[in-house]
């Protein structure tokens, strides 16, 4: 969990709306404002692709593994945490060789186009995307995604939920090789941000993402969305600002 509260829904709405009105005037500047967002536990919840997978598994178990494939077969998106194993415990899958099964599947599955379909927007992501870009902002998807089996699902998933892709003053950048890890990409990306225009806000559902664009850009407003992050996760700065969801 983040070492500060979240911002209450009076305050996150005039935070977000703020953004907006700054965007629209930095937009009247020399350089474009550019506005980073991460795309899983930020703008998307994909908690239900691992729900889908899951529930891909019970199919496989439905003979040999009765009980387990029933519990898996009716899991939720409340059930599903950060780490597989700990979404399992809670709901009764425990036995080792289940869970590694489980994960095995999960990590074939879980990175890859197909299953990008299942992902949902957060609350208001949509819409707050689509207002900074209106405003005049360059929308940019910084994603710890990969480039070869992932991109163009991701391109269609922001397409077909709404968000804008696709068009002048977008850009969607993703790992090249899938295993770099995400911290590393972030952390050799984000000076490179500067070409595009001033950054004035990034959002992210790390911490360390979060305290990394904060560093490098220390007048821009560095978001944290509490959604879910890794356990091995640093503290948060102070400075950083953390929203529940995009609702403005």
């Amino acid at each position: 969990m983040p070492s500060k509260p979240t911002l209450s829904p009076e305050a996150q709405q005039a935070f977000l709306r703020g953004l907006i009105e700054r965007v629209a005037s930095a937009s009247q500047g020399p350089r474009p404002p550019v506005v980073v967002f991460d795309l899983d536990g930020t703008l998307l919840d994909n908690r239900p692709r691992t729900v889908a997978i899951l529930r891909e598994v019970a199919s496989v178990w439905e003979t040999t593994r009765p009980e387990s494939s029933r519990i898996l077969a009716s899991v939720e998106v409340e059930n599903i945490v950060y780490g597989l194993a700990d979404s399992l415990a809670p709901i009764g899958v425990t036995d080792e060789a289940q869970v590694a099964e489980a994960h095995t599947h999960w990590r074939a599955r879980f990175f890859t186009d197909e299953m990008l379909r299942h992902d949902v927007p957060v609350e208001g992501a949509t819409q707050f995307v689509r207002a900074v870009y209106d405003a005049g902002a360059t929308v940019v998807y910084l994603t710890g995604r990969d480039l070869p089996n992932m991109s163009l699902g991701s391109w269609q998933s922001l397409r077909d939920h709404g968000f804008p892709i696709g068009v002048a003053g977008t850009e969607l950048v993703c790992k090249p090789a899938f295993e770099i890890s995400d911290e590393v990409f972030k952390r050799d990306q984000a000076p490179l941000l500067r070409r595009l225009g001033d950054v004035v806000a990034s959002f992210d559902n790390e911490p360390g993402n979060c305290n990394l664009f904060l560093r490098t850009y220390p007048q821009a407003a560095s978001v944290l969305l509490d959604t879910q992050h890794s356990n091995q996760a640093p503290p948060l700065d102070p400075g950083v600002i953390v929203l529940r969801n995009f609702a403005f």
